[in-house]
């Protein structure tokens, strides 16, 4: 069984934070979390990403900054007759890294105020993402240490002053919750990650927090404010669109894909959540880039 595993992160040569390119093996890493604040920008690739409770499809420029503690992951989704491929600049650093107090001066004000957003996860959009993908892949190449805290920092201060961006945890959900929650909750959320597309059991939920059935389902709408069976089907009915606009496969397929073991109910949890069949979405989004006449199944 997956839980949500906790890493323990180590500088190295003198530097007092880590700065790494990852290739397509990192995306294989389990729903995970760790004290460090993680800044993560996509080279290459596209797929889920996963931040707390919060999942989200990503394409290549994803820039996003997690606070301390808050689980992740990034899973890369291809079409059936593609390899996965994917790549990423990740800057990892503790709160103290720069000395204890040193973001509390008046000149780090606006860093300071993004680490406190961070406990939710930052993504930023388009404009910022543009605007510091150089100073990010020299980052990633520069071998002068001091060079490197400079640049840093002047990242840093870039995001920090932008408003291009959202929270990915708009309620705080994540952000709210105690330690002592976030270690009973995010290996649930874990669990759930890793098989929602497949047989999801409460029973194996509720052991995994340490509860009974119905003392676990009371818990997960109080912290989460979602019932158990409607955070599987929102992360379900999320992977579906995905499959529907990406792909031409047929929403039979996609339906069992997705974790629906039966096309009816599937066809209508779909339209119940988002408002059309899961064939009318599809050409909808069709329609919407000019490729109405593009067979659609």
């Amino acid at each position: 069984m997956i839980k949500a595993s906790y890493e323990i992160l180590q500088p190295m040569n003198g530097h007092s934070f880590l700065v790494r390119c990852f290739n397509k093996v990192a995306f294989d890493a389990p729903y995970h979390f760790h004290e460090e604040y993680e800044l993560t920008y996509i080279l290459t690739g596209s797929g889920k990403r996963y931040v707390g409770n919060h999942m989200e499809d990503f394409t290549a420029g994803d820039l996003v900054l997690l606070g301390p503690n808050l689980p992740h992951c990034w899973k890369l989704e291809t079409g059936k007759d593609e390899k996965p491929e994917g790549s990423a600049i990740v800057i990892q650093f503790n709160a103290s890294f720069l000395g204890n107090d040193f973001f509390n001066k008046g000149e780090l004000k606006h860093i300071k105020a993004l680490f406190e957003r961070s406990s939710s996860g930052v993504h930023f959009k388009k404009g910022i993402q543009s605007t510091v993908k150089k100073d990010l892949v020299a980052l990633g190449k520069e071998k002068n240490s001091f060079k490197m805290l400079l640049e840093l920092l002047e990242i840093l201060q870039s995001l920090a002053t932008s408003n291009d961006f959202n929270l990915l945890d708009q309620n705080g959900i994540v952000a709210e919750r105690t330690r002592t929650e976030q270690e009973r909750i995010n290996p649930v959320f874990a669990y759930l990650v890793e098989n929602f597309r497949h047989h999801v059991s409460l029973d194996v939920a509720a052991s995994i927090a340490n509860m009974t059935p119905n003392a676990f389902c009371k818990y997960f709408k109080k912290t989460t404010r979602k019932t158990f069976m409607e955070t599987i089907i929102d992360y379900r009915i999320n992977y579906a669109t995905q499959q529907l606009v990406q792909t031409d496969k047929p929403i039979s397929e996609i339906s069992f894909e997705s974790g629906f073991g039966d096309v009816s109910h599937f066809y209508k949890t779909f339209k119940l959540k988002m408002s059309l069949s899961p064939l009318n979405y599809r050409k909808k989004f069709m329609r919407n880039l000019g490729l109405e006449d593009k067979k659609v199944a």
